[in-house]
This record gives structure tokens, sequence and C-alpha cells, in this order.
């Protein structure tokens, strides 16, 4: 398993920096110590945003096609009145009453089935899925959890143990089992049927080993196993399968969720199927640190009943402020239209450039998430890390941000804020285009 967090990152000595850089970076590793690393062999140093722009400490802007915690791009005129309006009134705990978490609730809960009638709040996405897990063995009785082969889903200690993504120095749970990505256009058809399958030697496993299994836990457009958009449905025997095993389906829609695949609001509704929690994360709040999750009432009541959810400032005023601009931003605006709309022109114009670049494999997506193989030889498929890593470094240079996913982190992660318009697509295919032909 590659460390991901290791990918693409700065290494001292490599590159050449400025007086200013050399002297900020040597500041950081003294105060913030060895855990944190920076993206890109040459670090970014930014200053301002706005929209879908970065600005460095020199002016230069450069295209955000990354950054999907800022969904409705950076410091949106109406999210920052929301929060400049609210903290400058009351900024204050859920234990107090207040409107602006139930009209939060209210608006989130109208994007779901009925089911789904609850809704708690977390600062960060890697919270809600902390929580879910919480609610899951109080609800179950078990602790076993299926996940994705490279799956990410947070990094407080139970979570980071069900998110191999982090690498081999954060090892898995014992508790834990991996099944394939459901990746048809590697493994063929019949993708539904073999991910079912999958889930059920998962299940098998588990109980072989006397845990029972509490949860199997998937983002809905796998985003880190490559985003893997496959035929809409093909989720339901995996969720019938843990169900009939006693365990809970938790949709984690910290990355498709919001609109993002364009077709519709959450990732799991492409699927037609209802989770029995949904995870949110920080695009909630268009980066403010809010997330949450919604949940059935039968899922959550014993929980609830038995020990009471308490977090100190998640779900406070101004980052639920935030949140409620968020939503009325998207209805508003049909940031969904937007996304399906400039979603499918992105992945026509990136899927063109196969013709001209025989190292452009399969190219993918649903909405403002786009995915693209980067290979040795097609004829092999065999995905080159190296090559990709030169990429994303020479699209940087030319001012646009990208990152790769993937077990081989050969793809091209393409994931733009949700008001991307073609003019950006046009400028970042112009860009892609040339990286690939250098």
């Amino acid at each position: 398993m590659v460390d991901l967090s290791s990918v693409n990152a700065f290494i001292p000595g490599k590159v050449e920096l400025g007086a200013q850089e050399a002297g900020m970076i040597a500041r950081r590793d003294r105060l913030l110590g060895p855990a944190y690393r920076l993206m890109y062999q040459k670090p970014l140093h930014f200053v301002r945003g706005e929209g879908v722009w970065l600005y460095d400490a020199e002016g230069r802007k450069y295209l955000d096609t990354y950054n999907n915690v800022v969904s409705l791009g950076h410091c949106h005129p109406d999210v920052v009145e929301a929060i400049t309006k609210q903290v400058a009134m009351l900024c204050t705990n859920t234990r107090y009453l207040h409107e602006t978490i139930l009209e939060l609730a209210d608006g989130l809960l109208s994007t779901v089935s009925s089911e789904l009638s609850h809704m708690m709040l977390t600062c960060s996405g890697s919270e809600a899925n902390d929580l879910a897990y919480r609610i899951a063995k109080v609800r179950t009785g078990g602790t076993g959890i299926i996940i994705t082969e490279t799956a990410y889903h947070g990094i407080t200690d139970s979570v980071s143990q069900f998110s191999p993504t982090l690498g081999e120095a954060v090892p898995l749970g014992s508790h834990v089992r991996t099944v394939r990505a459901p990746a048809a256009y590697r493994s063929g058809p019949n993708v539904a049927d073999r991910f079912a399958r999958d889930v059920e030697a998962a299940i098998a496993d588990l109980q072989r080993h006397g845990i029972r299994p509490a949860m199997l836990i998937v983002d809905s457009i796998f985003t880190s196993d490559g985003i893997l958009p496959e035929e809409p449905g093909f989720l339901k025997g995996a969720v019938e399968a843990i169900r009939n095993a006693g365990g809970i389906f938790v949709a984690d829609e910290v990355q498709p969720g919001f609109g993002r695949t364009g077709s519709h609001m959450w990732g799991f509704q492409r699927h037609g199927v209802v989770p029995d929690i949904v995870t949110l994360g920080k695009p909630m709040g268009n980066g403010q640190p809010i997330a949450g999750l919604l949940t059935r009432h039968d899922v959550v009541e014993k929980f609830g009943n038995s020990a009471r959810y308490f977090n100190t400032f998640a779900g406070n005023t101004v980052s639920c402020a935030a949140a409620v601009a968020v939503l009325k931003v998207i209805q508003r605006d049909r940031i969904m239209d937007n996304a399906r709309e400039v979603g499918a022109y992105l992945l026509e114009k990136v899927g063109a450039l196969r013709s001209r670049h025989q190292c452009l494999g399969h190219v993918r997506g649903a909405g403002l998430f786009v995915a693209a193989d980067i290979l040795r030889d097609r004829e092999s498929q065999t995905g080159d890390r190296a090559r990709t890593t030169r990429i994303v470094n020479a699209m940087r240079d030319d001012g646009v941000l990208i990152s790769a996913c993937g077990v081989d982190h050969n793809i091209l992660k393409i994931r733009p804020p949700l008001i991307f318009s073609r003019e950006n697509v046009d400028l970042f295919v112009e860009v892609l285009d040339k990286a690939l032909e250098a």
C-alpha cells in the first residue's frame, strides 16, 4: 500500500527554493513538527482566493481544480456575508436554542428520503465517520467494518483504522476487512454481482473470526479508489448483504455530496438506495468547520438514549449560518445543473485528448468529478506513477492545481469547485494537453 500522504509531496533538497520560501519552510518545520506535508515538489505560498482562483504572494493566479472543501469556490460572497453577520451577533453552541441549526436541519433533511429524519453535527468528516461508527456499534452490537481497498474516511484513531490510504504506518484494525474497488473498466461487467460477493465474503471472514459486522462504509463515488462512477445502481446487492448480516450501510458523502455528481444532491442517490447513515464533510460550509451525519430514528435511538452526544462547537451558530448559505446558493444558482452540464463538457474534452496521448488511459466521471488513468502503455494497462507526478507538477508550474489518487497513484483527480465554467474547462484542458505532451 502506497502512503498517499507522501506522494507528490515536497522533499527537502530536491528543488531550488527562494530565500522567503526556504525561510518559511524552516520555520514551519520548527514550529509544526515532522508530521505535516506540503503538496507539490515546489511548495506554493497562497495569500488570497476568489472563486476558482488562488493567488500566490507574487500575485500569480492558479486555477483550482482540486479543492472540494470550498465547494462553491473560494470566498463565496454569500457565505462570507453569512459568516460575517453571524459572528458579529452570536457564536455559541448547540446546548442553547437557536433557529439557524433548525433551518439547516430542515434544509438538509429535505434533500433525502423521509426515512432519514435526524441530523447530528460535527466539525469534520473524520468526526462524522467516527460518530457513525459509534452509533453503528451500539445499533448492531458488532465492531466489524468493511471498506474498499484504497478507502479514505478520516484521521481519528478509530477512523484511521479503516482508512488504508493513510499507508502502512497506520495499520488497519483487526476488525476491518477490505474488498476490491468496484472498477468495471478494469475488471469487466457484472460489477454489482462481484461487489456484493466480495462484501459477502468479507462478512463471512469477520464472522469466522468471531467478529460481528457493524457496518459497510463507502465513499459513494469511490474517490480514493480512483473515482468510480460505474453504472448507477450497483451498490444495492452489497447494501442488502450487510443488512442481512445485521450491520448497517454508511454512505460517506464528504467528497461526492452537495450536487457534485450533477444528477443528484448525494452520490448514494444515483444507486437507488437509502443508507442507514449519511456522513457529510466541510464542503457543507464551504470550508467552515462544520460536518455531520443524517440518520434514521431507529438507527440512532439506542445510542441517543444511552450516550448523550455533545461536541462543544460542532453546530455553532456561525458555521450553521455558512452551511445554510451554501444550501441556498446551490438551489438559487442551479449549482447541480452547472455540475452536470460543465462536468459533461469537461469529461468530453479530457476524453478527446486520448487520441493525442497514448499515456492517457480510461477517462470517466460524473458531474464535476472526473478521473483519467496515466499509463505506461495501453496494452498492459500498467499505471505510471512517476509520469503522473510529473504531469501534476508540470500543471502546477503552468498555473493549474490538480492531484492524483488510486492504489497505484496513477489517476488524475479532477475535482474543481462547483462553480467551474466552460471557459475554466478550456484552460484546464489546454494546460493538461501541454503537460501530457511534455
